[in-house]
């Protein structure tokens, strides 16, 4: 849109279509169109990197939204989680609490809520991933020397 660091182009692996309703939780890999309504909450599979969230002016959401990238042109009523960049068009419109690592937003969007930059939430997922490993190994440590 603006600046240098564009989302990275991904695929479109899912389309949810214009006139079309869902209601119920949506986790995805890869890129996710949105041009209809969803009403649950929006996000990644297991924290999946790279994956893509557009939502189409036509595009709207009701629930939470914990994506890696996303370009929101529709509407959002709940929070928003972007751990990498948000980018917001000019017909966005987002009536929750936004957390964002990059964000970028023009002219005519709007956010009613807090808005929080949080620069490490990529750092905290890996963070919490390596704990899981680790919790992991030394529960196989015990375990190994308890069988000993």
């Amino acid at each position: 849109m603006f600046g240098s660091k564009k989302i990275k182009s991904s695929k479109i692996d899912t389309l949810v279509g214009q006139g079309v309703e869902v209601t119920g939780d949506i986790k995805f890999q890869g890129g996710l169109h949105l041009d209809g309504k969803v009403t649950g909450n929006v996000a990644t599979a297991d924290n999946a990197e790279g994956t893509v969230l557009v939502i189409s002016d036509r595009g709207c959401v009701e629930g939470d939204v914990h994506v890696a990238y996303a370009v929101i042109n529709g509407e959002v009523i709940g929070n928003v989680y972007a751990s990498e960049k948000l980018e917001l068009s000019s017909k966005a419109r987002i009536s929750g609490n936004v957390e964002y690592n990059l964000l970028e937003m023009a002219s005519g969007a709007e956010i009613n809520g807090q808005m929080l930059h949080n620069e490490n939430a990529k750092k905290l997922l890996e963070h919490q991933k390596d704990e899981k490993k680790d919790t992991n190994i030394h529960h196989l440590e015990e375990t190994a020397a308890a069988q000993s």
